[in-house]
């Protein structure tokens, strides 16, 4: 008998399978260690398999894809509603395998090879940025306890540690100072991986006609770029650019009901790191337009009605539909573009 679909609850090592057939009868349900895996799906007849969007989901996928079959992958939250009982790896993967049939249900964009290898970069700079960043943390709070201040900035620590370290008056014993050269120098290296790290990111966004095609807008960096056509790949998977800003979390969150719309602060959902570098990328527009802008442009009158922060937030939710518009319809970008509603 044809298994329509089958759900799969990834593991390290065992896999547990379930599969229906046409008529939601259960056909399989087994387990398989993961050098069975390949052999099991190569000899299967092509169906449609539903994964969780969790740690190897996309090597899976690309690899069940290449035997024939249709993989979909699918965010956790919208599996566990599915649920019938207890948690464990069979009732997972009775829900995956039923969530996977519902005609309204929402995947994942599967990744390339290609944009793993990226995106994995972006992670490891990220790591590094944030290690360095409770590096100098630590070293300034332990050179406060001896009544040196330090301001929060790692330029600051790279120009004072050394004055610091030079100075015989201020009163440092010998073991501090030791240390402190230990930690100055396990900053300075994990500053020459993120730089590092970043010039590896520019090499692939100059190699990259859509990356390169984003940064013509206001906000986006060779970063912002790279991270967005690595995470989003094609963007003709979102319908329009509003669903695309939703995903990243820059929409308002709802809480209506009984025909009353509550609109709330932005629901947050979606890729963080997206996010935050849009966000940031914004905030750098409203900082340079506060002076230089034009009085009537529109970001002007928007940071007329709203503080910086909302006005962050709406900018980065508007180059985001840009993103989606500059993707799909393969153009490039022009500041003074007005659509044709606009016009009308």
């Amino acid at each position: 008998m044809k298994i329509t679909p089958i759900g799969i609850d990834l593991a390290k090592e065992v896999f547990q399978i379930h599969g229906v057939d046409e008529r939601g009868k259960v056909v399989v349900r087994k387990q398989l260690k993961r050098n069975e895996m390949a052999k099991y799906f190569a000899s299967l007849e092509s169906c449609l398999i539903g994964m969780e969007a969790c740690g190897s989901a996309h090597h899976w996928a690309r690899k069940l894809g290449g035997y024939g079959h249709t993989v979909k992958l699918m965010a956790p939250q919208f599996v566990k509603p599915y649920v019938k009982t207890n948690k464990n790896d069979m009732a997972d993967a009775e829900a995956i395998c039923e969530a996977v049939r519902r005609p309204n249900m929402r995947y994942v964009p599967q990744k390339m090879i290609e944009q793993q290898a990226i995106l994995s970069v972006h992670q490891a700079r990220q790591g590094f940025v944030k290690a360095r960043t409770a590096q100098g943390n630590q070293i300034r709070g332990l050179l406060s306890e001896f009544g040196i201040v330090i301001p929060k900035s790692i330029d600051a620590l790279a120009k004072r540690v050394p004055e610091i370290l030079e100075d015989a008056e201020n009163g440092l014993p010998g073991v501090m100072r030791r240390l402190l050269e230990r930690l100055t120098d396990n900053l300075k290296e994990m500053n020459r991986h993120v730089n590092e790290l970043e010039k590896q990111i520019q090499l692939w966004h100059r190699e990259n006609e859509a990356s390169r095609k984003l940064t013509e807008i206001p906000g986006l960096g060779p970063i912002t770029a790279s991270a967005i056509i690595a995470t989003v790949g094609d963007a003709r998977e979102f319908k329009n650019g509003r669903q695309l800003a939703a995903w990243l979390g820059l929409v308002p969150r709802q809480h209506s009901s009984g025909g009353k719309q509550t609109l709330l602060g932005i629901s947050k959902r979606g890729d963080t790191y997206l996010r935050t570098l849009l966000i940031h990328g914004a905030r750098a527009v409203i900082r340079y337009a506060q002076n230089k802008a034009e009085p009537d442009s529109w970001l002007r009158k928007l940071m007329a009605r709203r503080n910086k922060n909302v006005a962050a937030v709406v900018l980065a939710n508007k180059n985001a539909r840009i993103i989606w518009a500059l993707l799909t319809k393969d153009s490039l970008f022009r500041a003074d573009y007005t659509s044709a509603v606009a016009v009308a």
